[in-house]
């Protein structure tokens, strides 16, 4: 069996949408927010249609054994600085767990910009009735957004010391 989920992500991000942008395109800017979790992390970026990323890492919690993660997506649509679509699989020690696409929306605000992350997930592989997971791919979004919006911070405070 598998389970379908959609969730959504709001948030303002006090720079131009055009930054917000530049911070998903350019390689060096997207590995200050972009990680996987875990050690031996290795990455591969290709910013336009058809192109995607590739990364890998082990992540070793607390009291379990290591995990080979690896992330790969594609690049579907990119309209300017205004929407980027993608999808992506997450495979877990060779075993594909599940598969997203996701659409990434920027509209410009008067302060800033609103960036609406949403995400239509096919779980393939998961624990009792997948709400779980649901829930740990939800908050890793929160989070890798959360770096995102520190990355942009921090380049903002960059540029105003120079």
């Amino acid at each position: 069996m598998v389970r379908h989920d959609t969730f959504t992500i709001s948030r303002h991000l006090d720079v131009p949408p055009g930054e917000v942008f530049t911070a998903f395109a350019d390689t060096a800017i997207r590995r200050r927010w972009f990680r996987l979790p875990g050690s031996e992390a290795s990455y591969e970026h290709d910013f336009r249609v058809g192109g995607g990323e590739t990364a890998r890492s082990t992540y070793t919690g607390l009291d379990t054994a290591p995990e080979r993660l690896e992330y790969r997506s594609r690049y579907i649509d990119i309209a300017g600085i205004h929407r980027i679509v993608y999808g992506y699989e997450a495979v877990v020690d060779g075993e594909l767990r599940w598969t997203s696409l996701v659409t990434v929306r920027l509209d410009a605000e008067t302060d800033g910009t609103r960036l609406e992350w949403t995400e239509q997930v096919t779980f393939l592989r998961y624990e009792g009735d997948g709400s779980v997971d649901l829930a740990h791919l939800r908050g890793a979004s929160v989070l890798r957004l959360n770096g995102l919006d520190a990355a942009l911070r921090s380049g903002r405070r960059r540029q105003q010391r120079q």
